[in-house]
């Protein structure tokens, strides 16, 4: 019996999407797209993210989690929810934005809704 494991990393993606303040690698196998985003102070995906794509909120649905720093999921009706360090996080496919809390960078990992991010 032949048996292969696929080994990957970050550091040797499958494909970049370069935003201005951010930077959204990709990494596939097995059948499964694993995307980690990476996020400077100042980011918000209305105004680095949107225009590139034509919309004003992401409307992507997001299975994560938080490596570091901090962020939010801001929704129209005025939710705002931080998502911080070790958060595992769903964010559903409804109109949000988000942006990164503080002077630190920001760093997750996704595992539904990678393929789709930052994509017209």
């Amino acid at each position: 019996m032949d048996i292969d494991i696929v080994l990957k990393r970050f550091e040797s993606p499958d494909e970049v999407r370069d935003m201005e303040k951010g930077r959204f690698e990709i990494v596939r196998l097995g059948g499964v797209t694993i995307g980690r985003a990476t996020y400077q102070p100042g980011w918000k995906w209305s105004w680095h993210v949107g225009p590139r794509v034509g919309q004003t909120r992401c409307r992507v649905e997001h299975v994560g989690m938080v490596i570091s720093g901090i962020a939010t999921a801001a929704f129209d009706d005025g939710r705002v929810f931080e998502l911080k360090a070790g958060a595992i996080f769903y964010i559903p496919p409804v109109p949000h934005d988000s942006w990164v809390v503080g002077d630190q960078p920001y760093v997750s990992l996704h595992f539904l809704g990678a393929q789709e991010y930052a994509q017209r």
